[in-house]
């Protein structure tokens, strides 16, 4: 079965064609992206397999021509790689909230799609973006299903002494305020994977994955469940990320607010682009820059930026084991997780006491790569299992049209 990913936001639609023949090993047979929705210059990048990458710019008004351009080129005679339209035979698509109305991955019909309208005001960046992309595909493939992927539903097991916040428990009832926690395709997808890669039993097992990107979050995960994560109400809670907040004293917020003089979009602004690793150390939102900065160039405050960044995470590992009642094993992925050896030995460093026997020598050169990364006789295992949502909205995709999700 092929398989068409879409990740629509307000002004862009990023997307991969996978042939799902060997779910265990699917293809990506394209990938790419269309940027600058609605402005004279709009930009599609295509990249076929096997070719390089092949860039149009034209005008693109709406997400409906921005898709139409994306399957012209998945069948174009030069740069394509089908025939026809016709061998695309479901639509998966990443849906930012999911609220409290989906567990699980679901078909599309006109009652997902409007509850997905009423759940914009949780998500009013992504959710009324995932629709446009929803209902232009309508037009142009009727026949074709459509699977919404949604980014909060494995994180739906959570107990509310996890999701509650502590304030007056009627706005939890009348507007929904508590914490859904996001990134939940990856937080799924590496913990089973990484069971399949450590011979752990998934449903009998205690794990802490850790998804650090530009955007990072940590989940706690038991016997196949996830207990609690990072991130909130949305996604600006928890870690310390490239421009987001993470944890911050709500008192502290308004103090800001009054001293600054900022309304609430320029508070916004503060708490979602211009804090984080940006904000800290006034250099960028790149770990990369900024470990540059720090261990070559000496830089105090790229260095206080990466020793908090390190706290934090550890901080949370350490909370998790404890929630869970142990650990079994601790899993890097994201950009910065599968990528970044120096931040993986400084996070792992200290963490002797709940189990972990971490081997520095096999860490140092790697990246990208599944790979263990203790000891063999290390009481909990540590593991850089890539991540792969396209994969992941693919494959839910095709196990929610054979039943079995």
């Amino acid at each position: 079965m092929v398989v068409l990913v879409l990740n629509c936001g307000s002004s862009s639609i990023k997307y991969q064609l996978i042939d799902m023949a060997n779910v265990e090993a699917p293809t990506v047979k394209a990938l790419g992206a269309i940027e600058r929705i609605g402005l004279p210059d709009g930009i599609l990048t295509h990249r076929p397999e096997g070719n390089g990458k092949i860039k149009f710019i034209d005008e693109i008004p709406n997400h409906e021509v921005g898709i139409s351009l994306i399957l012209d080129a998945l069948i174009s005679r030069v740069h394509g790689v089908i025939e026809d339209i016709t061998e695309i035979k479901a639509v998966g698509h990443r849906v930012a909230h999911g609220g409290e109305f989906f567990t699980k991955s679901v078909l599309i019909d006109d009652n997902v799609k409007g509850k997905i309208d009423k759940l914009c005001d949780l998500a009013p960046l992504h959710n009324p973006a995932h629709l446009a992309g929803i209902n232009s595909m309508e037009k142009i493939l009727p026949d074709v299903p459509q699977i919404a992927v949604f980014d909060t539903s494995f994180h739906q097991t959570m107990p509310p002494e996890s999701f509650l916040y502590a304030i007056p428990y009627k706005y939890y009832l009348k507007h929904k305020v508590r914490r859904y926690g996001f990134h939940g395709t990856s937080h799924k997808y590496v913990a089973e994977k990484a069971c399949k890669f450590l011979g752990l039993d998934f449903h009998n097992s205690k794990l802490i994955t850790c998804h650090l990107g530009n955007g990072a979050s940590i989940a706690a995960i038991k016997n196949g469940k996830s207990c609690d994560t990072s991130m909130g109400f949305t996604p600006v809670e928890g870690l310390i990320m490239g421009t987001r907040v993470g944890n911050l004293d709500a008192g502290a917020l308004l103090y800001l607010m009054e001293k600054e003089n900022l309304d609430l979009k320029g508070i916004n602004n503060l708490i979602n682009k211009q804090s984080g690793m940006l904000g800290i150390s006034g250099i960028s939102s790149d770990m990369r820059d900024i470990e540059d900065a720090a261990w070559n160039k000496n830089d105090e405050r790229a260095i206080l930026a990466l020793a908090m960044y390190h706290q934090r995470v550890k901080r949370f590992i350490g909370a998790f084991a404890a929630e869970i009642g142990g650990c079994d094993a601790v899993i890097f992925t994201g950009g910065i997780g599968e990528n970044g050896p120096e931040t993986r030995e400084i996070i792992c460093e200290g963490l002797e006491f709940m189990g972990v026997d971490f081997d520095k020598e096999v860490n140092k050169g790697v990246r990208g790569k599944e790979t263990l990364l203790s000891k063999p006789d290390s009481k909990v295992k540590v593991a850089i299992i890539p991540t792969n949502e396209e994969k992941v909205i693919a494959r839910e995709t095709v196990d929610v049209l054979k039943g079995t999700n």
